[in-house]
């Protein structure tokens, strides 16, 4: 039986390029896991008179359902204002509630920050890792996953070009696997 493992991208743009580097990611998945991108586009931001008052929207039940389901996840992150997006921290929220029945506990994760400058979202890489920490969520150390401008790293149809990056996803998702294998519950 395959594993899964969501990729949730920190960002909505269209043209987001944490989605560019989770579609990429997609297709380095080894035989028997399956990687499965999770969009955050319709999360409504938590609010526990949701769950206090059973009125948990639609777009929560279904992310939470679907969350429930993968085996770990990958978060790809752009970083704003020296922190992660409010959409992956959102996404963490609505997943972590209500309290005790988290979707969250115990999947092995891996965080991949990218930016255009060449600070590589350090600081989105590590305020996530914060949240993962206290979400119980065992998260890859090595390699780090920074990858600086992330502008030049796609063609013109959103395509990751061969070459060092491309083949440093690769090392970084073989050993997430690896990470994986040796953490999962």
């Amino acid at each position: 039986m395959n594993k899964t493992i969501g990729i949730l991208a920190g960002s909505l743009r269209k043209e987001s390029f944490s989605k560019k580097i989770g579609n990429a990611v997609l297709a380095m998945a080894p035989e028997g896991f399956e990687f499965k991108v999770i969009s955050l586009a319709d999360l409504p931001i938590y609010n526990q008179d949701f769950d206090d008052n059973n009125e948990v929207p639609k777009a929560i039940v279904v992310f939470r359902e679907e969350m429930k389901k993968v085996d770990g996840v990958i978060f790809i992150t752009p970083e704003y204002n020296r922190s992660a997006p409010a959409v992956l921290k959102n996404a963490l929220d609505v997943g972590s509630r209500p309290y005790g029945k988290s979707i969250w506990n115990a999947k092995p994760a891996a965080v991949f920050s990218n930016s255009p400058g060449n600070l590589s979202a350090f600081g989105a890489n590590h305020h996530l890792r914060q949240s993962l920490v206290f979400l119980n969520m065992p998260t890859m150390q090595q390699p780090e996953v920074y990858l600086p401008k992330v502008n030049e790293l796609f063609d013109e149809n959103g395509i990751l070009k061969e070459g060092s990056t491309q083949e440093f996803l690769q090392k970084a998702v073989n050993t997430y696997i690896n990470w994986f294998k040796r953490n999962a519950i």
